[in-house]
């Protein structure tokens, strides 16, 4: 079981809360500095930080998983595997502030978090039915070394797939041989781009469905959105909510899904 779920660390809980909701997300936890939502594919935490703090408005990578002692020990033996050329993978369970979890470090020291998911009331692994079916989730890692990155990504369990038609809009360049995006089993998108440093996170969506009847939506509900037309694929930009009406914040992308096949 693998599910995409970035945490983005936000002084503005309630405006990211009213767009996630017109995107047609689903709120499933709602905690005092902790909210939880649905897309149709992949999660989205949002972790309340001070304004103005060195966290607010950054993002963090993160999964959710099924059994964190059987993952560790998978990702584990897939990183012993690896090439000298492209880097060891590590995962270790520890003991986070939010309870158990498995930290997963690249080899340039990059780490992120898979933590436990819960299952539904039947059993399975499945989002909220009530969440917009065409939206999922994307969780972008910049590394310096985004070959090894990706095979990080690979040996984790996600799937590569078709890069996003946005990935000029997330910074990352779709022509060069280190950008590759994955899919999550149970949800969720991972990109991978070159970056500089230990590496950085970031946000963004896809949406399988007509880009401008959703920015309809979202300008119906009082969200500033446009439709620009990218190179690949078209892309909807968002007012980001942690901009405050100034453009201290790149808005959000949305980018059109590839075609299947």
């Amino acid at each position: 079981m693998l599910r995409v779920r970035p945490i983005h660390f936000t002084s503005r809980l309630d405006e990211w809360e009213r767009l996630l909701t017109s995107l047609g997300m689903v709120k499933t936890v709602d905690e005092p500095t902790w909210r939880e939502f649905d897309a149709g594919s992949g999660r989205l935490a949002l972790h309340f930080a001070e304004q103005d703090s060195a966290g607010d408005g950054t993002t963090a990578l993160g999964v959710e998983v099924g059994d964190l002692k059987e993952f560790a020990r998978r990702t584990k033996e897939a990183g012993a595997a690896e090439s000298t050329t492209a880097g060891g993978t590590t995962a270790e369970l520890i003991e986070a502030d939010h309870g158990p979890s498995c930290r997963i470090t690249a080899a340039d020291g990059f780490s992120f978090l898979a933590d436990p998911a819960t299952p539904a009331g039947d059993g399975s692994w499945g989002g909220s039915p009530e969440a917009d079916p065409g939206l999922a989730v994307v969780g972008v890692w910049f590394a310096e070394d985004a070959v090894a990155a990706a095979q990080t990504l690979r040996n984790i369990g996600a799937r590569p797939r078709p890069i996003p038609g946005a990935a000029g809009s997330a910074g990352i360049d779709s022509d060069t041989a280190e950008s590759e995006a994955f899919a999550a089993k149970n949800g969720g998108i991972l990109m991978v781009g070159a970056g500089t440093g230990a590496g950085s996170a970031g946000l963004g969506f896809e949406y399988a469905g007509d880009l401008d009847a959703l920015r309809q939506r979202l300008e119906a509900a009082g969200h500033e959105a446009a439709v620009l037309e990218e190179a690949l694929l078209p892309t909807l930009h968002v007012a980001n909510p942690d901009a405050d009406g100034t453009a201290a914040r790149p808005p959000l992308w949305i980018a059109a899904a590839p075609a299947a096949g």
